[in-house]
């Protein structure tokens, strides 16, 4: 095989990880980066003159698929991610509703997180198919303070962490190209009797890992910089990009027949969002779910179980697409003098 080396800086799309305590500025940062398009699950830029998505997923597959939807149709010069640790939260909740578990230490030995892990990666795929596309990635998410003890240190310590399970947060770490830690930087003085006074807080990027904190960055940035955006701009130019193939023209929602969606419960909302996605209807969920087996065909949406919608649908929404699409298929119409296959 032929080996194709090339040498050099590639210009590439950044992917960057912006943490840090709450209210210190991580969303209006990420505001600042070039055309930034928000998957706001936390619901934290309703003050901000920003693009997002409307609605936010309300789903770990709803999430998945807006990430898939971003990469196909390039809306935007960097997908924001507001933020980490509430689309773990939507991961937990579909790990367990898979799974049927209460908890995700419910399997006990730590297993629940390992599965965890396994699934939060497919997300940090996706964002960096994103990256592939031309699109710089910044993930908001907050930061906590976590005992940390050293094998060659006597005594343990607090540091700042990503608020994130132990086997999610490192994969976000090394994932990203560049780690920014934001927090204030304060002064303690004398003032007297033995006494003293913290002043002079200022907002301050960490840009270098420290004993107390997680930080990286590939850029030659130095240990400490001001929490402004033009100090990173330079590295957030736009980047070359393979030419995007086409959107997919939206296919028209069938129907509605039968059970209106404000008749049905509240925990009915991810699944509704995830139906919308590709216009299936209420019937059309009913009609899988009898074919399946698992309701009567006369049994309405409404009384169907939680743990069964959250469980079954939204938790395998895929398997479902696929029924439905099935489902549409098979009632077509038969084109105009052309054998009825399924009377032969």
């Amino acid at each position: 095989m032929a080996l194709n080396i090339t040498r050099g800086k590639m210009d590439k799309a950044q992917r960057v990880v912006v943490y840090g305590p709450e209210g210190i500025g991580k969303t209006t940062l990420a505001a600042q980066f070039p055309d930034p398009l928000f998957i706001d699950v936390e619901g934290s830029t309703g003050h901000c003159d920003v693009a997002r998505v409307d609605p936010a997923p309300a789903s770990w597959q709803a999430l998945l698929e807006t990430v898939r939807a971003v990469k196909a149709e390039r809306p935007c010069a960097t997908l924001v991610l507001d933020t980490a640790d509430w689309a773990e939260q939507l991961c937990i909740a579909h790990v367990c509703a898979e799974r049927k578990w209460k908890g995700i230490e419910d399997p006990g030995y730590g297993k629940g997180y390992t599965y965890l892990a396994e699934e939060f990666g497919k997300l940090l795929n996706l964002l960096s198919d994103v990256a592939a596309a031309g699109m710089h990635v910044a993930v908001c998410a907050h930061a906590m303070m976590r005992k940390f003890e050293q094998p060659d240190e006597a005594s343990a310590y607090d540091r700042w962490e990503l608020k994130l399970q132990r086997k999610t947060a490192p994969m976000v770490k090394e994932w990203a190209d560049a780690v920014l830690f934001l927090n204030w930087k304060t002064t303690v003085e004398a003032v007297g009797d033995g006494k003293a006074k913290a002043r002079n807080a200022r907002r301050t990027m960490f840009c270098q890992h420290h004993a107390c904190w997680d930080a990286k960055n590939r850029w030659g940035l130095p240990d400490e910089v001001p929490a402004d955006y033009g100090q990173i701009a330079p590295f957030l130019r736009p980047a070359s990009a393979p030419e995007a193939s086409p959107a997919p023209a939206p296919q028209a929602p069938a129907p509605h027949g039968g059970t209106p969606d404000a008749a049905l419960p509240g925990f009915w909302a991810p699944a509704l969002q995830l139906m919308e996605g590709i216009g299936a209807t209420v019937d059309e969920v009913r009609a899988v779910s009898a074919a399946k087996g698992h309701h009567s065909t006369d049994t309405p949406a409404k009384n169907y179980e939680q743990a069964y919608v959250e469980g079954c649908i939204v938790a395998q929404w895929p398997k479902w697409v696929e029924e439905i699409r099935k489902l549409r298929k098979e009632r077509e119409p038969v084109p105009f003098g052309a054998p009825d296959m399924t009377k032969i």
